[in-house]
């Protein structure tokens, strides 16, 4: 493909080789965030369109609130990788990824710039838009990749992101002293925990053990959730947030 119209209208258009038809029928009704985790945006881009990468994203967005195209939003891109969510293990299939330039956790994390974010803004808008995303599907690429991937990471500004009507958000509950749930831990509170993560979405077995998949999901769940403090443990802050997302699901009709 040399070229193609963007599908959003701000965006520039790189073309990126790396994509294919979405597969089985499927059609995007997702939206996954991740960070580019790479040292500039620069360098990120030529490796989302770089063959032997075999990596690419509909979108990149840069720290000026710029916004490439790089495959168009009918095709499969392949930026989620081995994931999962609500049981579906093709996210790629599923969704519109997003690359938001930042070198990430081992990179030196930096906070979003105010330009960006509102890039990202409305960008999410027109995609949910256009393709039909319903709130509770604007994901991080942790919430799908828990054992993978720690991005957009704790940084992100998912609040700021709701208040403009983008994606499922609850003001998250505070931290303070009470009971924990940690690895290790076992019996009917640790399966009622896992039973409201994969009830949200998440891949995790219910099984009443507190074992690494369960820590790790509420690691990425507290990165999106209720980033003031991501220790991997399930305090009274976390279960009271999670409790509070699917309670308002319900309430929405979801």
């Amino acid at each position: 493909m040399s070229g193609f119209l963007p599908d959003h209208d701000d965006a520039e258009v790189r073309v990126s080789p790396n994509f294919g038809p979405r597969r089985d029928g499927k059609r995007a009704d997702a939206i996954i965030l991740h960070y580019t985790g790479m040292q500039t945006g620069e360098a990120a881009e030529a490796w989302l369109c770089n063959p032997e990468s075999e990596v690419s994203s509909h979108y990149i967005v840069h720290e000026d609130g710029r916004i490439v195209q790089m495959v168009r939003e009918a095709d499969r891109a392949w930026h989620a990788g081995a994931s999962s969510w609500h049981g579906e293990t093709d996210m790629n299939s599923r969704s519109v990824g997003i690359e938001i330039v930042n070198p990430g956790h081992i990179l030196g994390y930096e906070d979003f710039p105010d330009r960006q974010i509102e890039a990202v803004i409305g960008l999410c808008r027109g995609v949910a838009l256009r393709q039909n995303v319903s709130p509770e599907r604007v994901l991080a690429h942790s919430d799908i990749a828990s054992a993978r991937k720690a991005d957009p990471g704790e940084k992100f500004p998912w609040y700021r992101l709701a208040a403009s009507g983008i994606g499922h958000f609850v003001e998250p509950l505070p931290v303070r002293e009470g009971r924990v749930l940690m690895q290790g831990s076992a019996g009917d509170a640790v399966e009622k925990l896992q039973s409201m993560l994969a009830l949200y979405g998440y891949g995790v077995e219910i099984s009443g053990v507190f074992d690494d998949v369960t820590r790790l999901a509420v690691t990425a769940f507290q990165r999106h959730f209720r980033p003031a403090l991501v220790d991997s443990v399930a305090d009274e802050s976390t279960i009271e947030t999670l409790h509070a997302l699917l309670a308002k699901l319900v309430k929405n009709g979801v």
